[in-house]
């Protein structure tokens, strides 16, 4: 299955960047399920992002590896792939896209992720569409214009 949410900021790209931290994914974590977070190296080739998710009955780890960062003239990119999935999941990429757009930022999260059971895809999916859906005011508030303006003093 392939989900595609796309957010833009009034940020210029590089600042955007730069706020891909610990914070930011902190941020980023919807209240349901709570999410423990056991590692954060950040979001380069070779770093790593270990989670505990809990279900209240009971808790899952998830650990991802990055992949793969790039940076372009046009985009900065990275993808993290699960190395260790809750049990409801049994594959997950997810390209992080930032699109540079004049002195704004589109954000795109690109995932692509399969469950144990095909049919279970079809379930999962609006879930996990609207747990990222989640992140486009979180997203928009973060990279507001005021926020950085100290940055060019």
């Amino acid at each position: 299955m392939h989900l595609v949410i796309r957010t833009s900021v009034s940020q210029p790209r590089d600042r955007v960047w730069a706020g891909f931290d610990k914070k930011l994914f902190l941020a980023l974590n919807p209240p349901f399920p709570p999410v423990k977070l056991l590692r954060f190296d950040g979001c380069r080739a070779g770093d790593e992002v270990h989670l505990e998710l809990n279900f209240l009955l009971f808790r899952q780890v998830w650990e991802s590896v990055i992949t793969e960062q790039q940076t372009t003239p046009e985009e900065i990119w990275f993808v993290d792939e699960g190395r260790k999935l809750p049990f409801f999941l049994r594959y997950w990429r997810h390209r992080h896209r930032l699109l540079r757009r004049g002195n704004h930022t589109d954000i795109v999260d690109d995932i692509t992720f399969r469950s144990p059971f095909f049919l279970f895809d079809y379930l999962l999916y609006p879930v996990l569409y609207l747990q990222f859906l989640y992140r486009k005011p979180i997203y928009r508030r973060t990279f507001r214009t005021a926020d950085y303006a100290d940055l060019d003093d």
